[in-house]
């Protein structure tokens, strides 16, 4: 999915959000766009991309949340390093994995 560098919320009337249901589910997936349909000017209900909605739903589950927390309670102590430093250390672990292994 595209994402935009910001978020466009969009407030539609559901009576137009259903003649233009393609329309906007095209838009949510492809622009990352966010759509509020209201009846009466109350909002009632959201559209947003659905690999964005997955995300979301994970996020709500406990044992996710109980990771994340973990996850930046040992970032915070130092235990974490950069992307590409890792990366470095898994080739060198790969290489020499190689290397060890007797040819045939």
């Amino acid at each position: 999915m595209r994402k935009t560098s910001h978020s466009v919320i969009n407030h539609i009337p559901i009576t137009k959000a259903r003649i233009n249901l393609g329309q906007l589910a095209r838009r949510a997936h492809n622009s990352g766009e966010y759509f509020i349909l209201e009846k009466d000017g109350i909002p009632v209900i959201g559209i947003m991309a659905a690999d964005e909605m997955e995300d979301y739903l994970e996020l709500k589950d406990p044992e996710a949340q109980a990771s994340i927390a973990r996850t930046r309670k040992e970032f915070a102590s130092g235990k974490g390093r950069p992307a590409g430093k890792l990366i470095v250390e898994l080739a060198t672990i790969a290489k020499r994995a190689k290397i060890s292994k007797p040819s045939k």
